[in-house]
């Protein structure tokens, strides 16, 4: 007798395993299928950070654009795509004249003017996505402060928390620490180190709707999904290792995704200031 399985009501499990970089495309693809995103790509500003993990998902976004039908031209140099960094020197910032210009997007359009004319114009409708640099297990993320009055988020959030603007906050797994975010930026600061490996930096909890890894496969479409195991070798080091549950037939297209997104390049950033 032959068992016949109905694909659309049988559920199951899938293990996924990403590298960092990998990771970012996945995370990308989850912030860009955001429902909020969506909306302020036709009918909206949406302001994109810099930061690497900000660069796969203004790539996202610019593909995004050109499936509506909107002109999107604009490419990506993801080695220039960032500000603050850790890099086997330490805490580091991309050199200032080799940064890349935010991407912001009005209407459906990419716009020319400053990020900082641009955040004066946000709303509650509109979009501000920044990185972070940490992730603790109260799903607290906090930014490094590397410039002396805060840099772009420093200027930025009063204005995003005030209005009520969309703050996404994509980050990796990757940098979860075991130790509350909120108590380590009372103890923190620029001026309260008197040595440093990179540059000294402060501190700031931020706080927006956090998207991972778990949250990305959830929009994607696992009914739930948790992290089982990290680190690695090999050119796998800081990778996630992840279980997601749900439909077959969608965790079926979610592992077809995966294996577009695997050997996903490691990411490099242009010539840095870690003193």
């Amino acid at each position: 007798m032959s068992i016949i399985i109905d694909m659309a009501t049988e559920k199951g499990k899938i293990l996924i395993a990403l590298t960092p970089s990998e990771s970012k495309r996945l995370i990308a693809k989850g912030v860009r299928n955001l429902e909020e995103v969506q909306q302020a790509l036709k009918h909206g500003t949406i302001i994109i950070g810099l930061g690497t993990t900000n660069a796969y998902v203004a790539e996202e976004i610019l593909n995004e654009l050109s499936n509506i039908g909107a002109k999107s031209e604009k490419k990506i140099d993801r080695r220039r795509y960032a500000a603050g960094v850790i890099t086997e020197e330490g805490t580091c910032v991309v050199a200032k004249e080799e940064r890349e210009k935010e991407v912001i997007i009005k209407n459906g359009e990419i716009s020319e003017e400053s990020i900082e004319k641009a955040i004066e114009g946000l709303s509650a409708e509109d979009v501000f996505i920044k990185g972070a640099n940490a992730l603790d297990a109260a799903g607290n993320a906090g930014i490094f402060l590397a410039h002396p009055t805060g840099g772009t988020i420093g200027s930025a959030l009063g204005t995003v928390m005030a209005r009520g603007v969309n703050f996404i906050i994509p980050v990796g797994i990757e940098k979860t620490i075991p130790y509350s975010i909120i108590d380590a930026a009372k103890r923190v600061g620029k001026e309260r180190f008197f040595k440093s490996v990179g540059m000294p930096v402060g501190l700031m909890p931020v706080h927006g709707k956090v998207i991972t890894e778990i949250e990305a496969v959830r929009i994607l479409g696992a009914e739930d999904a948790f992290p089982i195991g990290a680190g690695g070798v090999a050119k796998g080091e800081g990778s996630a290792v992840i279980c997601a549950e749900g439909n077959v037939e969608k965790l079926e297209g979610l592992m077809t995704l995966i294996a577009e997104i695997k050997g996903e390049t490691q990411v490099e950033v242009a010539r840095v200031e870690c003193v």
